[in-house]
């Protein structure tokens, strides 16, 4: 397996999904001999709703017929299996909760292959986590339950070349299980004073770093994994997202983002180690408000190299993707996936 990518980032609304279902599905484009695996480890599941559709091509319900198969084909369905085998894996078959998007949405490249959300995720949540803090002598229970998505993937590493995982906007231990899977993180962020201190908290909750208390410092996630010899994900790029025609270099916006520059610079220099890459231009990427051309998009599951310029029908709305704003799109993209 080559890499293993996580869109996440513990505020909503930075536009996180959008970006992980444009940048997988282009990248799927961009590289038709890469082997995908789309991981959407969210309740919301609406990763899944996209790739099977969209609102438009009944996505949704798409989805409802995937998680009314036996065993359950999604995320969820792999945790049911997990919940009376938490330490160890059973013997299981991965590929029995893994769907093939192209079978019902031919917008998406038959390349891509996707293991679904699942609202299951929140009900199991409880159960979740009191198998990962239970004290078993010889047992660190918190890491096997951790390391269950490494476990599915073990199974499925000479299938794939690529996985990305969309992550729910928490710190849940859903979250802190697929975190624990990937390799890099890719992280969203607004032009807004909340994105700045959630950037913030962000790195307190990953890498223990600025904690209130040490008394925190125990439980931390980085603390916990490094106990055990388990690598760190490193953040591999920031996306400046939903970037306007408004936020000039004047603007209170570009002060916003360029004070979260400021913050990563000097994170840059005391550690080092959490990152992949060196400096400020190699690690972020802008990428500007998809405006009405993102919402066609999403409501007809397509990449933006397969949406139409012109009016279209959005439930029963007429709308207009207009060519400049859907080049602009594109571009941005492009850009994105060319740093993956």
């Amino acid at each position: 397996m080559e890499i293993r990518y996580a869109f996440w980032n513990n505020k909503g609304g930075t536009g996180k999904t959008s970006l992980a279902f444009q940048s997988i599905v282009r990248y799927a484009e961009k590289y038709p001999k890469k082997r995908v695996l789309a991981i959407d480890v969210c309740p919301q599941a609406n990763l899944s709703e996209l790739m099977l559709g969209g609102l438009n091509s009944k996505g949704s319900e798409k989805l409802l017929e995937r998680q009314g198969l036996v065993p359950r084909c999604s995320v969820g369905g792999y945790f049911q299996l997990r919940l009376p085998s938490p330490y160890s894996p059973p013997v299981f078959d991965a590929q029995d909760f893994i769907t093939l998007p192209h079978e019902y949405n031919k917008g998406v490249t038959n390349n891509i292959h996707l293991v679904c959300g699942d609202p299951l995720l929140e009900l199991q949540a409880n159960a979740v986590n009191t198998l990962a803090n239970n004290q078993i002598p010889g047992t660190n229970p918190w890491i096997a339950v951790v390391d269950w998505l490494k476990d599915f993937l073990a199974q499925v590493e000479d299938d794939y070349d690529t996985v990305f995982l969309d992550c729910n906007p928490s710190f849940s231990l859903y979250t802190q299980i697929a975190l624990a899977a990937a390799d890099r993180i890719i992280l969203p962020v607004m032009a807004d004073d909340s994105s700045r201190r959630a950037i913030q908290n962000a790195f307190s909750l990953i890498y223990g770093l600025k904690l209130p208390s040490e008394i925190y410092a125990a439980y931390a996630f980085a603390t916990k994994l490094k106990a055990a010899g388990r690598p760190l994900p490193k953040v591999h790029l920031i996306v400046k997202n939903r970037i306007t025609q408004y936020m000039g270099a004047a603007s209170a916006y570009a002060a916003v983002l360029s004070a979260i520059e400021t913050d990563i610079t000097k994170l840059l220099k005391s550690n080092p180690e959490i990152f992949g890459f060196k400096t400020i231009p190699k690690g972020f990427v802008e990428v500007r408000d998809f405006q009405t051309t993102g919402v066609v998009a999403f409501a007809k599951g397509l990449p933006f190299s397969k949406l139409q310029v012109g009016k279209q029908t959005i439930n029963g709305h007429r709308v207009q993707v207009k060519d400049e704003y859907l080049e602009n799109a594109k571009v941005a993209m492009d850009e994105l996936v060319s740093r993956l």
